[in-house]
């Protein structure tokens, strides 16, 4: 779990990234914890609420790599899976380890 860690600090290093993903991981958890919570109580007239708060999770957390200036991890995921360049750590902080 170390190098997890580690690797994610690597790519958030900037402080407005690492702020916005202080609000938007843990809106991420709630929007799967609603959606677990709503699929359970049978409640699919508000299915909306959790796909809303996972939209703004998302939106809060891409605007952090944009000032980061590296792509988000589902991106990387899908580019490598492509063949295409991408980058994880952004080249202002890199010390030319996890570019690619």
């Amino acid at each position: 779990m170390i190098g997890w860690v580690d690797n994610w600090l690597a790519r958030h290093q900037h402080p407005v990234s690492r702020g916005l993903h202080a609000v938007g991981i843990p809106l991420l958890v709630g929007a799967l914890a609603l959606g677990a919570w709503q699929l359970a109580t049978w409640r699919w007239d508000v299915w909306w609420r959790p796909a809303v708060l996972l939209a703004v999770s998302y939106a809060i957390q891409w605007v952090g790599h944009v000032v980061e200036g590296n792509d988000m991890g589902e991106v990387i995921v899908i580019k490598k899976l492509l063949g295409r360049p991408f980058v994880a750590v952004s080249p202002r902080y890199d010390r030319g380890a996890g570019k690619e």
